[in-house]
Protein backbone atom coordinates (compact mmCIF):
# COMPACT_ATOMS: atom_id res chain seq x y z
CA UNK A 1 0.00 0.00 0.00
CA UNK A 2 2.69 2.58 0.72
CA UNK A 3 4.65 1.44 -2.32
CA UNK A 4 1.37 2.39 -3.89
CA UNK A 5 0.44 5.44 -2.70
CA UNK A 6 3.99 7.09 -2.66
CA UNK A 7 3.97 6.26 -6.61
CA UNK A 8 0.79 7.60 -7.19
CA UNK A 9 1.56 10.75 -5.48
CA UNK A 10 5.67 10.86 -6.98
CA UNK A 11 3.69 10.50 -10.45
CA UNK A 12 1.03 13.16 -10.02
CA UNK A 13 1.70 17.17 -9.81
CA UNK A 14 -1.30 17.14 -7.70
CA UNK A 15 -1.91 14.83 -4.70
CA UNK A 16 -4.75 13.15 -4.25
CA UNK A 17 -6.49 12.79 -0.71
CA UNK A 18 -6.91 9.13 -1.01
CA UNK A 19 -3.28 9.14 -1.63
CA UNK A 20 -2.22 11.17 0.88
CA UNK A 21 -4.30 9.60 3.62
CA UNK A 22 -3.16 6.03 2.42
CA UNK A 23 0.33 6.57 2.35
CA UNK A 24 0.18 8.57 5.67
CA UNK A 25 -2.33 4.97 7.27
CA UNK A 26 0.78 2.74 5.41
CA UNK A 27 3.41 4.96 6.57
CA UNK A 28 2.53 5.09 10.23
CA UNK A 29 1.44 1.43 10.19
CA UNK A 30 5.05 0.50 8.86
CA UNK A 31 6.82 2.29 11.49
CA UNK A 32 4.57 1.11 14.22
CA UNK A 33 4.84 -2.72 13.23
CA UNK A 34 8.61 -1.83 12.98
CA UNK A 35 8.88 -0.12 16.21
CA UNK A 36 6.74 -3.01 17.67
CA UNK A 37 9.21 -5.77 16.56
CA UNK A 38 12.45 -3.53 17.41
CA UNK A 39 10.82 -3.17 21.55
CA UNK A 40 9.78 -7.14 21.58
CA UNK A 41 13.50 -8.03 20.03
CA UNK A 42 15.35 -5.28 22.36
CA UNK A 43 13.28 -6.66 25.69
CA UNK A 44 14.01 -10.47 24.92
CA UNK A 45 17.61 -10.05 24.54
CA UNK A 46 18.39 -6.48 26.22
CA UNK A 47 19.98 -6.52 29.49
CA UNK A 48 18.30 -4.92 32.96
CA UNK A 49 19.46 -1.49 31.82
CA UNK A 50 16.58 -1.65 28.78
CA UNK A 51 14.21 -1.15 31.69
CA UNK A 52 15.67 2.53 32.89
CA UNK A 53 13.17 5.36 33.01
CA UNK A 54 14.37 7.40 30.32
CA UNK A 55 14.62 4.37 28.06
CA UNK A 56 10.82 2.85 29.05
CA UNK A 57 9.51 6.91 28.75
CA UNK A 58 10.89 6.67 24.87
CA UNK A 59 9.76 2.98 23.95
CA UNK A 60 6.11 3.93 25.41
CA UNK A 61 5.86 7.87 23.95
CA UNK A 62 6.95 6.57 20.44
CA UNK A 63 5.06 4.01 20.92
CA UNK A 64 1.72 5.40 22.07
CA UNK A 65 2.15 7.93 19.29
CA UNK A 66 2.20 5.74 16.53
CA UNK A 67 -1.05 4.01 17.40
CA UNK A 68 -3.20 6.95 17.75
CA UNK A 69 -1.55 8.14 14.27
CA UNK A 70 -2.53 4.49 13.30
CA UNK A 71 -5.83 4.70 14.46
CA UNK A 72 -6.79 8.58 13.91
CA UNK A 73 -5.73 7.51 10.09
CA UNK A 74 -7.86 4.53 9.80
CA UNK A 75 -10.88 6.98 10.92
CA UNK A 76 -9.91 9.72 8.87
CA UNK A 77 -10.16 7.15 5.82
CA UNK A 78 -13.74 5.57 6.97
CA UNK A 79 -14.97 9.35 7.09
CA UNK A 80 -13.69 9.94 3.68
CA UNK A 81 -14.75 6.99 2.00
CA UNK A 82 -18.22 8.03 3.68
CA UNK A 83 -17.93 11.41 2.35
CA UNK A 84 -16.95 10.22 -1.45
CA UNK A 85 -19.28 6.89 -1.55
CA UNK A 86 -22.34 7.81 0.49
CA UNK A 87 -25.31 9.85 -1.05
CA UNK A 88 -26.93 11.99 1.24
CA UNK A 89 -28.80 15.20 1.02
CA UNK A 90 -27.58 17.39 4.11
CA UNK A 91 -26.02 20.46 3.17
CA UNK A 92 -23.47 19.27 5.52
CA UNK A 93 -22.36 16.85 4.14
CA UNK A 94 -22.34 18.55 0.63
CA UNK A 95 -20.35 21.10 2.25
CA UNK A 96 -17.84 18.08 3.44
CA UNK A 97 -17.93 16.44 0.19
CA UNK A 98 -17.28 19.41 -1.99
CA UNK A 99 -14.66 20.24 0.42
CA UNK A 100 -12.85 17.19 1.12
CA UNK A 101 -9.64 17.82 -1.00
CA UNK A 102 -8.23 20.63 0.94
CA UNK A 103 -9.50 19.03 4.24
CA UNK A 104 -7.42 16.76 4.75
CA UNK A 105 -3.52 17.74 4.97
CA UNK A 106 -5.63 19.79 7.62
CA UNK A 107 -7.46 16.48 9.73
CA UNK A 108 -3.80 14.48 9.20
CA UNK A 109 -1.68 17.43 11.27
CA UNK A 110 -4.39 18.28 13.37
CA UNK A 111 -4.72 14.42 14.29
CA UNK A 112 -0.72 14.39 14.36
CA UNK A 113 -0.63 16.81 16.70
CA UNK A 114 -3.41 15.26 19.00
CA UNK A 115 -1.83 12.19 19.09
CA UNK A 116 1.75 13.64 20.58
CA UNK A 117 -0.34 15.75 22.79
CA UNK A 118 -1.86 12.42 24.38
CA UNK A 119 1.32 10.41 23.88
CA UNK A 120 3.22 12.57 25.82
CA UNK A 121 1.90 11.88 29.52
CA UNK A 122 3.16 8.25 29.42
CA UNK A 123 6.61 9.76 29.63
CA UNK A 124 5.84 11.79 32.66
CA UNK A 125 4.28 9.05 34.08
CA UNK A 126 7.07 6.34 33.04
CA UNK A 127 9.75 8.93 34.38
CA UNK A 128 7.70 8.73 38.02
CA UNK A 129 8.45 5.64 38.22
CA UNK A 130 10.62 4.65 41.21
CA UNK A 131 14.40 4.16 41.02
CA UNK A 132 14.57 0.39 42.13
CA UNK A 133 12.21 -0.49 39.20
CA UNK A 134 13.33 -3.53 37.89
CA UNK A 135 10.64 -4.17 35.00
CA UNK A 136 7.97 -2.43 33.15
CA UNK A 137 4.50 -1.96 35.20
CA UNK A 138 6.02 -3.13 38.77
CA UNK A 139 5.79 -0.76 41.71
CA UNK A 140 7.72 -0.67 45.41
CA UNK A 141 5.86 -1.53 48.50
CA UNK A 142 5.59 2.04 49.34
CA UNK A 143 2.05 2.72 50.42
CA UNK A 144 2.62 6.36 49.13
CA UNK A 145 4.16 5.52 46.20
CA UNK A 146 1.39 2.81 45.53
CA UNK A 147 -1.46 5.44 45.67
CA UNK A 148 0.43 7.91 43.58
CA UNK A 149 1.12 5.33 40.79
CA UNK A 150 -2.53 4.21 41.05
CA UNK A 151 -4.02 7.89 40.75
CA UNK A 152 -1.78 7.65 37.82
CA UNK A 153 -2.51 5.00 36.49
CA UNK A 154 -6.29 5.93 36.41
CA UNK A 155 -5.93 9.42 34.90
CA UNK A 156 -3.24 7.72 32.21
CA UNK A 157 -6.26 5.07 31.52
CA UNK A 158 -9.21 7.70 31.07
CA UNK A 159 -6.84 9.75 28.75
CA UNK A 160 -5.77 6.23 26.74
CA UNK A 161 -9.71 5.67 26.56
CA UNK A 162 -10.76 8.77 25.66
CA UNK A 163 -8.01 9.39 23.24
CA UNK A 164 -8.94 6.05 21.50
CA UNK A 165 -12.71 6.67 21.52
CA UNK A 166 -13.19 9.66 19.56
CA UNK A 167 -11.66 7.93 16.44
CA UNK A 168 -13.33 4.76 16.78
CA UNK A 169 -16.39 6.81 17.09
CA UNK A 170 -15.59 8.52 14.19
CA UNK A 171 -15.08 5.19 12.51
CA UNK A 172 -17.94 3.46 13.14
CA UNK A 173 -20.44 6.25 12.75
CA UNK A 174 -18.73 6.46 8.85
CA UNK A 175 -18.81 3.05 8.45
CA UNK A 176 -22.37 2.67 9.94
CA UNK A 177 -23.25 5.29 7.36
CA UNK A 178 -21.60 4.13 4.56
CA UNK A 179 -23.42 0.51 5.05
CA UNK A 180 -26.65 2.09 5.43
CA UNK A 181 -26.36 4.13 1.49
CA UNK A 182 -24.40 1.68 -0.12
CA UNK A 183 -27.42 -1.43 0.99
CA UNK A 184 -30.28 1.94 -0.11
CA UNK A 185 -28.44 2.23 -3.30
CA UNK A 186 -28.76 -1.49 -4.05
CA UNK A 187 -31.98 -2.55 -3.62
CA UNK A 188 -32.71 0.29 -5.77
CA UNK A 189 -30.64 -1.22 -8.56
CA UNK A 190 -31.85 -4.83 -7.41
CA UNK A 191 -35.11 -2.91 -8.30
CA UNK A 192 -33.94 -1.78 -11.56
CA UNK A 193 -31.90 -4.34 -12.74
CA UNK A 194 -32.37 -7.18 -15.65
CA UNK A 195 -31.92 -11.01 -15.76
CA UNK A 196 -28.02 -10.57 -16.26
CA UNK A 197 -25.55 -10.10 -14.01
CA UNK A 198 -24.35 -6.22 -13.19
CA UNK A 199 -20.86 -5.59 -12.62
CA UNK A 200 -22.50 -2.44 -10.39
CA UNK A 201 -24.34 -4.20 -7.76
CA UNK A 202 -21.57 -6.73 -7.49
CA UNK A 203 -19.01 -3.94 -6.82
CA UNK A 204 -21.18 -2.43 -4.81
CA UNK A 205 -22.03 -5.89 -2.57
CA UNK A 206 -18.28 -5.51 -2.45
CA UNK A 207 -17.92 -2.42 -1.14
CA UNK A 208 -20.57 -3.51 1.44
CA UNK A 209 -18.60 -6.74 2.32
CA UNK A 210 -15.32 -4.53 2.91
CA UNK A 211 -16.87 -2.23 5.35
CA UNK A 212 -18.54 -4.85 7.65
CA UNK A 213 -15.16 -6.34 7.72
CA UNK A 214 -13.85 -2.62 8.73
CA UNK A 215 -16.63 -2.21 11.05
CA UNK A 216 -15.32 -5.99 12.63
CA UNK A 217 -11.82 -5.09 12.72
CA UNK A 218 -12.67 -1.66 14.14
CA UNK A 219 -14.60 -3.08 17.24
CA UNK A 220 -12.49 -5.76 18.11
CA UNK A 221 -9.35 -4.11 18.51
CA UNK A 222 -11.40 -1.20 20.15
CA UNK A 223 -12.22 -3.77 23.01
CA UNK A 224 -9.18 -5.37 23.03
CA UNK A 225 -7.25 -2.00 23.67
CA UNK A 226 -9.83 -1.72 26.26
CA UNK A 227 -8.72 -4.31 28.11
CA UNK A 228 -4.90 -4.33 27.99
CA UNK A 229 -5.25 -0.45 29.07
CA UNK A 230 -7.45 -1.01 31.59
CA UNK A 231 -5.89 -3.44 33.07
CA UNK A 232 -8.33 -6.04 33.23
CA UNK A 233 -5.92 -9.33 33.16
CA UNK A 234 -2.77 -9.83 35.10
CA UNK A 235 0.91 -9.13 33.32
CA UNK A 236 1.75 -12.46 31.88
CA UNK A 237 -2.12 -13.94 31.84
CA UNK A 238 -2.99 -15.21 28.65
CA UNK A 239 -6.10 -13.33 28.18
CA UNK A 240 -3.64 -10.09 28.02
CA UNK A 241 -1.03 -12.03 25.81
CA UNK A 242 -4.26 -12.82 23.31
CA UNK A 243 -5.47 -9.13 23.17
CA UNK A 244 -1.99 -7.98 22.63
CA UNK A 245 -1.71 -10.75 19.74
CA UNK A 246 -5.02 -9.78 17.89
CA UNK A 247 -3.84 -5.42 18.70
CA UNK A 248 -1.04 -6.28 16.50
CA UNK A 249 -2.58 -8.44 13.99
CA UNK A 250 -5.86 -5.74 13.53
CA UNK A 251 -3.99 -3.41 11.85
CA UNK A 252 -2.15 -6.01 9.23
CA UNK A 253 -5.49 -7.93 8.50
CA UNK A 254 -7.05 -3.71 7.87
CA UNK A 255 -4.04 -3.63 5.33
CA UNK A 256 -5.39 -7.13 3.76
CA UNK A 257 -8.84 -6.16 3.37
CA UNK A 258 -7.89 -3.06 1.53
CA UNK A 259 -5.85 -4.99 -0.65
CA UNK A 260 -7.97 -6.92 -1.44
CA UNK A 261 -10.82 -4.56 -1.72
CA UNK A 262 -8.89 -2.26 -4.17
CA UNK A 263 -7.56 -3.62 -7.78
CA UNK A 264 -4.78 -0.86 -7.69
CA UNK A 265 -3.47 -2.55 -4.62
CA UNK A 266 -3.81 -5.87 -5.70
CA UNK A 267 -1.84 -5.12 -9.26
CA UNK A 268 1.37 -4.90 -7.33
CA UNK A 269 1.93 -8.20 -5.57
CA UNK A 270 0.50 -9.97 -8.92
CA UNK A 271 3.55 -8.34 -10.44
CA UNK A 272 5.41 -9.50 -8.02
CA UNK A 273 4.34 -13.24 -7.44
CA UNK A 274 4.75 -12.98 -12.31
CA UNK A 275 8.27 -11.75 -12.14
CA UNK A 276 9.17 -14.39 -9.21
CA UNK A 277 7.41 -17.08 -10.66
CA UNK A 278 9.59 -16.30 -14.20
CA UNK A 279 12.82 -16.20 -12.28
CA UNK A 280 11.62 -19.93 -10.38
CA UNK A 281 10.87 -20.86 -14.29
Amino acid sequence: ILVVSLSSCIRSTIWSPYDVIMTYLSLSRVILQSWTMLNLFITIFADQSYYEANVLAVVKTVYMFLSYSSIWSGAWLSVFYCVKVASFTQSFFIWLKQRIASLVPWVLITSSLFSLATALPFAWEVRGMPDNVTAPLIVTNSSETGVTRKDSSTLLILLCNASFSLPFIFSILSSILMIRSLWTHTRQMKTNATGFRDPSLEAHRSAIKSVCFFLIIYIVYFICMLLVFCNIFSYSSIGKAVCTVVIAACPAGHSMVLIWSNPKFRELPSRILHHANRHIR
